[in-house]
């Protein structure tokens, strides 16, 4: 049966002369790893265990799912290479520079965000011939501010340029937005394009899981959805 999975897109990575083949799939309702010809007929699909590092490396084919390098950046050139996230509420970025035939992937929390894995991510772009005014990144499904309530430990791993990312909520705890921390984040670096998609996981709950979501209401915290991008073979 062919997979039924919703598939979102970026209109950066859309946009391009031939468009990028790439996808935020829904989550709900679905289970294990999704099908890489909903991308590329015939792609493999590289998937990492992703730490919360700031960690990128290049990828050229699958790993043994025993094998899997512990890095949240994948950056590749290799035809027929499907890169995954997996995410339920952290930011999935997908990158893009298409006329040097260069895609990236990155697993953004506020961690791995906040420590640099998406500069990792476009560093190793670079390194295999991207360029950055040609690079198009999008943000997928991710917790919005209205639903990600932090505490002062949270809030003091951040600095005070940071202020305007946060938001004060009941007494001693904060609001934190993520999506435009990414955003801020991949501004920073001078890409060509960026993108918000602007689809909150936590107040979906028909399409998407989200890990606060589940544990405010004491469900099982497993679930998660994919997002995907590849070059053509």
């Amino acid at each position: 049966m062919a997979d039924q999975r919703e598939i979102l897109r970026a209109d950066v990575l859309d946009g391009t002369p031939h468009g990028t083949p790439h996808g935020f799939l829904t989550g709900v309702g679905h289970t294990g790893e999704p099908d890489p010809a909903l991308l590329v007929p015939g792609g493999k699909l590289v998937l990492t265990k992703q730490v919360h590092s700031a960690k990128a490396i290049a990828v050229e084919s699958p790993y043994p799912d025993h094998a899997r390098p512990e890095v949240d950046g994948l950056v590749t050139k290799t035809p027929g290479v499907i890169l995954g996230i997996v995410t339920a509420d952290c930011a999935p970025v997908l990158f893009a520079d298409i006329d040097n035939g260069v895609i990236g992937a990155a697993h953004a929390g506020w961690r791995g965000a906040h420590y640099g894995v998406l500069e990792a991510t476009v560093r190793k772009m670079e390194e295999l011939g991207a360029e950055r005014t040609n690079i198009a990144a999008a943000i997928g499904p991710t917790i919005a501010e209205e639903n990600y309530e932090v505490g002062f430990d949270f809030y003091e791993q951040f600095e005070d340029r940071h202020a305007d990312f946060f938001r004060r909520g009941r007494p001693g705890k904060w609001h934190f937005n993520l999506p435009a921390y990414v955003l801020w984040r991949l501004e920073s670096l001078n890409l060509g394009q960026v993108e918000d998609l602007g689809v909150d996981t936590y107040a979906n709950p028909e399409r998407f899981h989200s890990y606060r979501r589940a544990t405010h209401q004491g469900k099982a915290q497993d679930g998660r959805q994919f997002s995907l991008i590849g070059l053509p073979d």
